[in-house]
């Protein structure tokens, strides 16, 4: 993959890794996440803070070297699409069978050893986490902590999985699992945030009994 320049930083980077924006015919300044659409495109390191900072600057007209008209939301706009898009890849996921939604099928595909990234509602009750994060430990002796993508709430899960009161699912090993990873990184990198981990440590553990006596949500 070619190296591109972000033209706020002048600093190189891999398309991974910087965002891609080009003018439409109103010379309107457009996100190109996908880098599809025609036309010259300009890159910006993929971070809000520097997003914002092309916009401020007025370094979207330099790299155009054009008059162009720069949204004041364009910060916003990116982050939507950020997350539009792995919703789309999560959703992508489910169709393909590469994931499952519901607390008794995260729990089988961990115990047989397929979860390869558990996903959470953010509005999720945390003993039912904490249930997990313990079971997945026990499953694959990982001793610091276990990712769990925190994200979006129920109803935003539900809109992407097709079903209703969505909490927790589990990405399984398949062959969407990349893009899954690769959105993830995008947004996360964007926001300046890690994948929220779900460190297991001796209070989980200690809520294990508790939680078993409780019936997570679905």
């Amino acid at each position: 993959m070619k190296a591109r320049t972000c033209i706020v930083t002048n600093e190189s980077g891999s398309e991974e890794t910087l965002i891609r924006f080009v003018a439409d015919p109103d010379a309107n300044v457009v996100p190109d996440l996908r880098r599809r659409l025609p036309g010259r495109g300009v890159w910006v390191t993929g971070s809000r803070d520097v997003v914002d900072r092309a916009r401020r600057t007025g370094r979207f007209a330099k790299g155009f070297r054009a008059a162009v008209t720069v949204a004041p939301d364009l910060a916003d706009q990116v982050d939507g699409l950020l997350e539009r898009g792995l919703l789309g890849a999560l959703s992508m996921a489910r169709k393909a069978g590469d994931l499952v939604t519901g607390f008794t099928k995260v729990e089988k595909a961990i115990g047989a050893g397929r979860a390869a990234m558990l996903i959470h509602a953010s509005d999720a009750a945390e003993d039912g986490i904490r249930r997990l994060s313990a079971m997945l430990l026990r499953h694959t002796d990982k001793e610091n902590s276990l990712p769990g993508l925190r994200i979006f709430d129920s109803a935003q899960l539900d809109l992407a999985f097709g079903g209703s009161n969505v909490v927790h699912a589990a990405l399984l090993g398949g062959s969407t699992t990349g893009s899954v990873r690769q959105w993830v990184d995008r947004l996360e990198r964007y926001r300046g945030t890690v994948s929220a981990q779900m460190n297991v440590n001796q209070t989980h553990l200690r809520h294990q009994d508790d939680a078993r006596n409780h019936h997570p949500q679905d």
